[in-house]
């Protein structure tokens, strides 16, 4: 992407190296505060209403992506390794500044949707994002799920897609659809390109092999006398035979296995 490497060359030394490490470490940090926390008084302070961030509370813009994505102690630490594999694959992939790119884009636009819906946000749905971005370059990168299980990064990106899509359809509330739809504009953003040349690409080819076997001539028959023409079709009770003496796979039946010139 030719307006990215423009951008890292102008703003690249603006970039926080090891992202996803101090996002990551936050979210534990404040997971631990909600657990001592009886009143919410954290998790509300921290969480993105729009209301309030025009009411002067502008650290809600950065807040919210701190918030823990869940408060199991045993998922918490699953999800969050996640996040930080999937960041420390794509900044080594990328460098620092896409990656805090990918993440900003996400974020800006999970605050856009969120002031169009009225309605309060979460970062669920940009570090699935992120999970998805992981997936697409190293879809065959295996994981021990549960610290157990060898699975394939990108059988995990589809279970993904499937929560993303049937987000989408299932809610009945359309905040929680524009949420799922616009997290996921930063994935678009920097593959969109990319699938959509292999989409075209993938159709190419298939019109090829599909071009190619029409042409191929249909047999109906697997023996055929080079001589005759007879097929088993033709005569079921009919034996064939190739010809040792002649220089090829010549098959005949058995009128003239015995009398033919040899090739």
């Amino acid at each position: 992407m030719n307006w990215l490497d423009k951008l890292e060359r102008k703003f690249g030394k603006y970039s926080i190296p090891n992202l996803m490490m101090y996002v990551v470490l936050l979210n534990f940090f404040v997971y631990l505060l909600i657990i001592f926390d009886k009143s919410n008084t954290v998790l509300f302070k921290l969480t993105l209403i729009p209301d309030l961030v025009l009411k002067g509370e502008v650290w809600r813009l950065l807040t919210f992506i701190f918030i823990p994505p869940t408060m199991s102690p045993f998922w918490i630490i699953i999800t969050l390794y996640f996040y930080y594999l999937a960041g420390r694959g794509l900044e080594q992939e990328w460098g620092s500044f896409k990656l805090n790119i990918y993440y900003l884009f996400g974020m800006l636009a999970t605050i856009i949707s969120s002031f169009i819906i009225g309605g309060p946000a979460n970062a669920t749905y940009i570090n699935l994002s992120l999970f998805l971005a992981f997936a697409r370059i190293y879809p065959d990168y295996e994981i021990l799920l549960f610290f157990v299980i060898p699975v394939k990064v990108k059988y995990i990106a589809y279970v993904n897609w499937f929560i993303i899509i049937y987000g989408v359809v299932s809610q009945p509330l359309w905040s929680y659809k524009i949420a799922a739809v616009v997290a996921v504009i930063n994935y678009f953003i920097f593959f969109g390109r990319d699938i959509v040349t292999n989409g075209v690409r993938r159709q190419k080819v298939y019109n090829r092999r599909r071009k190619f076997k029409s042409e191929i001539p249909y047999k109906d028959y697997i023996h055929k006398c080079v001589i005759c023409g007879v097929t088993e079709k033709d005569d079921p009770n009919m034996e064939f035979r190739y010809c040792s003496k002649c220089n090829g796979y010549y098959e005949y039946c058995m009128k003239h296995i015995n009398n033919h010139e040899h090739k």
